[in-house]
Order: structure tokens, then C-alpha cells, then sequence
């Protein structure tokens, strides 16, 4: 079978133990600013969309899930990887 296109989105967010100084400022120099006192926190991160071909759904999540490891896109340490969705071009 010919590898097909695929779309994956995924996020990467920061574990909830990591420091997350962008979250923070949002919350604390924008939000209790402006009025929004009532949001206790905010945790922000990475949204990336990626087109690649593959055999399936399968090979793609796998083949998204290598790459962000070998390349270092995130720290496994700090950050987690969850791919939201896989669809077909």
C-alpha cells in the first residue's frame, strides 16, 4: 500500500511540577489585572500541526512520537507530548 498523508496535531505542555513562567505572568500581570481574579491558574505550552506520509494512523502517531524524542522538539523531563488528533489529507 502507498504511504498516504496524514495531519497530526499535538501539544506540549509542562508537567504540572515544572515552572511555567509564561502561565504565570499571564495570570498574574494580565488576568488579576484586568479583572479575572477568579482564574487560579494558567498553564500554557505548544501547539504544532504536522503533515507527513505513512502507511496509517499507526505509523504516524509513531513516526510524530520519534521525532519529537530524537530531535529534542520537547523535554520529557519537564514537558509532556500528547498528540490530539490524526486525520488523513
Amino acid at each position: 500500500m502507498a504511504p498516504q498523508e496524514f495531519e497530526v496535531e499535538i501539544t506540549l505542555m509542562n508537567k504540572p511540577a515544572a515552572k511555567d513562567p509564561v502561565g504565570a505572568t499571564i495570570q498574574k500581570d494580565l488576568l488579576a489585572k484586568k479583572g479575572y481574579d477568579m482564574i487560579s491558574n494558567v498553564r500554557s505550552g505548544q501547539f504544532l500541526r504536522i503533515h507527513l506520509k505513512a502507511e496509517d494512523e499507526n505509523e504516524a502517531k509513531e513516526i510524530i512520537e520519534k521525532m519529537c524524542n530524537d530531535l529534542r522538539i520537547f523535554n520529557p523531563v519537564t514537558q509532556n507530548l500528547t498528540i490530539l488528533k490524526v486525520s488523513k489529507l
